[in-house]
């Protein structure tokens, strides 16, 4: 392989690469568990044009970026679409489907969904669910999530169940993270270097890379892991 086809190919992969990084930040989801069977094929189709029209000789970079470009219009317009047409969503994006109501299982839906039991119960267990009689209703989302609501007996008490203080709730803030201080983190909370070293002496700790992870908590203060230590 000469020095040209090298350059081509660098030249190709890295447009390739930062196309789709384009794509996806273009058309993401909020997470991933909300791309639908069409987004999920859509992207495989579009790594598949990118993958062949980069590696075949015939092809250069303006194929590329043309592929990319086109496949980029025919998504948006997808999600133009399904935003404005509510009837295509059934189509594009799919229905969630109750499996479970009641407390009874509709088996009905189960075969229409191509799911058994065993499935059943394992998409239940992701939620922290291990016996169906729990279950008042089982949703099966369009992603392939299930979104469970338990019957009364089998929910967790709220402090307004037990009649208990409200309390406030505070996020914790990470300030070392793999050896290494996140400043920004550390002033925006209002302390120093000055504050944090008073910390890692309070905790026996003499360096900053001895620390994997260390966070702060307004109602709990300072939390710190060291690396494990062979021997």
């Amino acid at each position: 392989m000469n020095g040209s086809l090298i350059l081509s190919l660098t030249l190709e992969l890295t447009i390739g690469f930062l196309g789709l990084i384009t794509v996806t930040y273009f058309l993401r989801k909020t997470q991933i568990n909300q791309i639908t069977p069409f987004d999920f094929i859509s992207a495989l189709v579009l790594g598949e044009l990118v993958g062949n029209a980069i590696y075949d000789e015939k092809i250069n970079i303006f194929y590329i970026l043309y592929a990319i470009l086109l496949w980029t219009c025919l998504m948006y317009i997808v999600e133009l679409v399904t935003q404005k047409f509510k009837k295509t969503r059934n189509f594009l994006e799919g229905n969630p489907s109750i499996l479970i109501r009641h407390g009874q299982i509709d088996f009905n839906q189960l075969k229409k969904e191509k799911l058994d039991i065993n499935e059943l119960q394992s998409l239940l267990r992701t939620k922290d669910v291990f016996s169906i009689r729990e279950v008042e209703y089982a949703v099966l989302e369009p992603s392939g999530s299930v979104s469970i609501l338990k019957k009364s007996k089998y929910e967790n008490p709220t402090n307004k169940d037990l009649n208990l203080q409200e309390k406030p709730v505070y996020l914790p803030v990470t300030f070392i993270l793999d050896g290494e201080v996140l400043w920004d983190n550390l002033k925006a909370s209002g302390f120093d270097e000055k504050w944090l070293n008073k910390q890692l002496h309070a905790n026996n700790v003499n360096k900053i890379k001895d620390v994997l992870y260390a966070e702060w908590k307004k109602d709990e203060g300072f939390h710190i892991v060291q690396y494990k230590k062979e021997g």
